[in-house]
């Protein structure tokens, strides 16, 4: 009994400030969602600097994420204006708006508002801000390996001697909103971590992350109010007390946190919230022949080629491994790479967030050409007969080819960024973008032979990061607005809609062209006939759960290939849909998988994970 009272005190002790703390205070705006369209987003934030300006005491400003609502470089520049009008200084991280939905691949931000990390100290505490993603692929938020690194060594190097810590981020790191949480959590906790703060909620709410206070702050629309908000915080002696502050309106406090009191302790907890692996136990035939931790965030799907894997990465890396799993060779572009690459020739053709689309020799590494765009190109790449076809930013689209990099054309009517995969088939390229439409283009020479534009809602909802597919004279789509659609291959007229299995962004075509399947957005993967009206050939009930991320099905020798957001790779038999097996390698978005053979698939996950899978059963 005395050693629990002794260990009580003791890590008290641990956490009590050993020096005194100067009481200060600071404001907290997020998710402005700025749009050009939208007059009274830029409204609310003109009104909140105003009012900070002309309230004394604050010493800075925080400001948590989702700054716009497309996460494109005009709002951006209209957010930095307003912002620069503030009196004091403001410390600005990105939100999901402006990592899933960024024509730069998040280079405007870095720009416009410098660094994507923040550290700084003020009296006595020091401050450190991250991404909390999804990174261009929608998923669940995501803290990248290289954050983590940045945040062990930063409080590895700053917050000795029980130094407070606030820690900000834009998600609550919760488990239905960061899939790696724990990750987080686990890294600080040894440290004197007052609070995690952000937005994301549009509401003020109070949570524990594994025990570590954590505090959301209502968004600056005005929403259904007349005026918009934001928060303040007082730093006093003992406390952390938090108002909301409307538009001219007195500011009501509504939570505090008290300086003094420990909320945790060192010692990870909550095992029952982490990830559950039991699952592997059921398919123990199912191995991870090997499995390899980068360190890098990876948002692109591996490419086989002649027996080697390349693989590109958030820090611009492209690295070539054998089957192995052993490093072959390294190639450094400028900036991250985004969309997944493609090999033909003896040629790895890529994009990077540099603005150039490289070839470089499969074998060696070397670079063979380079083509320059004039802005970043997220898109990825399919080559057919000897023709690399890749999108980028700068509303355009373009055919290259792959022996030596002349560029055989260009069309430049695309009015959004690009980031999907083009299909090749009947003389045609059809891709969409992110402005809402489907476009189809003559293989040969560019020409633009129709548009696909039937959803009327906002960029959000493009038909933009699906791969389509094609038979039988029709196109195959999914979209964010849960339908799949049939569209007929000549004309780009709609054969068929429907929202019967509430499907996102997902599609694959069987290898005899019979079948059509898809990811609803619960559970199950579904299948459906290629024909000339919706007609469900079977739904699977794979236990996914919740599911929204854009990693495509693939078949191989009669088995339909998967993943999910949360790090299963599943196995489904192709005429029926029974669930063959089942591995959760991770947590994180598994992008789409790439099949060698029936038994061996190999894969990477957002967290920097990459390996390859076997099932050993014969």
């Amino acid at each position: 009994m005395r050693k629990k009272i002794y260990l009580s005190i003791l890590l008290c002790l641990l956490f009590v400030p050993l020096h005194a703390i100067e009481p200060f205070k600071f404001a907290l705006v997020t998710d402005m969602h700025i749009n050009p369209s939208s007059p009274t987003s830029i409204e609310d934030l003109q009104n909140s600097v105003q009012q900070i300006n002309q309230t004394d005491s604050l010493d800075f400003v925080l400001v948590t994420g989702d700054i716009t609502d497309d996460g494109d470089c005009a709002s951006l520049l209209i957010a930095k204006k307003i912002l620069d009008q503030l009196n004091i200084k403001y410390y600005i991280i990105m939100g999901n708006h402006e990592t899933k939905w960024s024509e730069s691949g998040m280079t405007d931000y870095q720009k416009i508002f410098g660094p994507e990390r923040v550290e700084f100290e003020h009296k006595g505490f020091l401050f450190l801000g991250f991404n909390s993603g999804p990174f261009m692929r929608m998923a669940l938020g995501h803290i990248s390996p290289q954050d983590i690194t940045w945040l062990k060594n930063e409080l590895k190097a700053k917050a000795g001697n029980n130094k407070p810590v606030i820690l900000f981020t834009h998600y609550p790191l919760l488990p239905g909103d960061v899939d790696n949480w724990y990750d987080v959590t686990d890294a600080v906790r040894s440290y004197n971590i007052r609070t995690f703060l952000g937005g994301h909620y549009h509401a003020n709410r109070r949570f524990s992350y594994d025990g570590i206070p954590g505090i959301i702050n209502r968004s600056n629309l005005r929403g259904k109010d007349k005026t918009g908000g934001y928060s303040i915080y007082h730093v006093t002696k003992d406390s952390i007390l938090v108002y909301e502050q409307l538009i001219n309106k007195p500011m009501h406090e509504w939570t505090s946190l008290s300086l003094k009191k420990n909320y945790y302790s060192s010692k990870p907890g909550s095992s029952e919230l982490r990830p559950d692996f039991s699952m592997n136990n059921n398919y123990k035939n199912i191995k991870e022949k090997w499995l390899l931790h980068t360190g890098t965030g990876i948002y692109n799907s591996p490419v086989l080629y002649k027996g080697r894997i390349y693989v590109g990465d958030d820090q611009g890396t492209m690295t070539c491994y054998s089957l192995s799993g052993k490093k072959q060779w390294i190639f450094q572009s400028g900036l991250r790479i985004v969309g997944t690459p493609a090999a033909a020739n003896g040629i790895i053709v890529f994009g990077s967030a540099d603005k150039n689309i490289y070839g470089l020799n499969a074998r060696t590494g070397k670079k063979r050409w380079m083509v320059t765009a004039d802005a970043p190109v997220l898109g990825a790449v399919t080559i057919s007969q000897g023709i690399a076809y890749i999108g980028a930013s700068d509303h355009t689209f373009r055919a290259i080819r792959v022996n030596d990099g002349t560029v055989v054309w260009a069309y430049h009517g695309v009015k959004g960024y690009i980031e999907t995969k083009p299909l090749i088939t009947d003389e045609k390229v059809i891709f969409g973008a992110w402005d809402n439409t489907l476009y189809a283009l003559n293989r040969e020479n560019g020409k633009e032979l129709w548009k696909w534009k039937e959803i009327l809602k906002d960029m959000h909802y493009s038909p933009a990061a699906v791969w389509p597919v094609a038979a039988k004279g029709k196109v195959f789509i999914t979209d964010p607005q849960r339908a799949i659609t049939a569209i007929d291959l000549n004309t780009g007229a709609t054969v068929w809609r429907t929202y019967q299995s509430m499907v996102r962004e997902t599609i694959a075509l069987s290898a005899d062209h019979k079948k059509i399947y898809s990811k609803t957005m619960n559970d199950s993967i579904v299948c459906y006939a290629v024909a000339n009206s919706p007609h469900e050939l079977w739904a699977s009930d794979v236990g996914f759960g919740y599911e929204h991320a854009p990693s495509m099905p693939v078949e191989k020798g009669g088995i339909l290939f998967g993943s999910t957001k949360n790090g299963l790779v599943f196995a489904l038999d192709t005429e029926t849909g029974r669930v063959i097996w089942q591995h959760k390698i991770g947590n994180s978005l598994i992008n789409t998988v790439v099949p060698i053979n029936r038994r061996q698939v190999i894969f990477t996950e957002t967290d920097g994970s990459f390996g390859l899978l076997e099932n050993i059963k014969k």
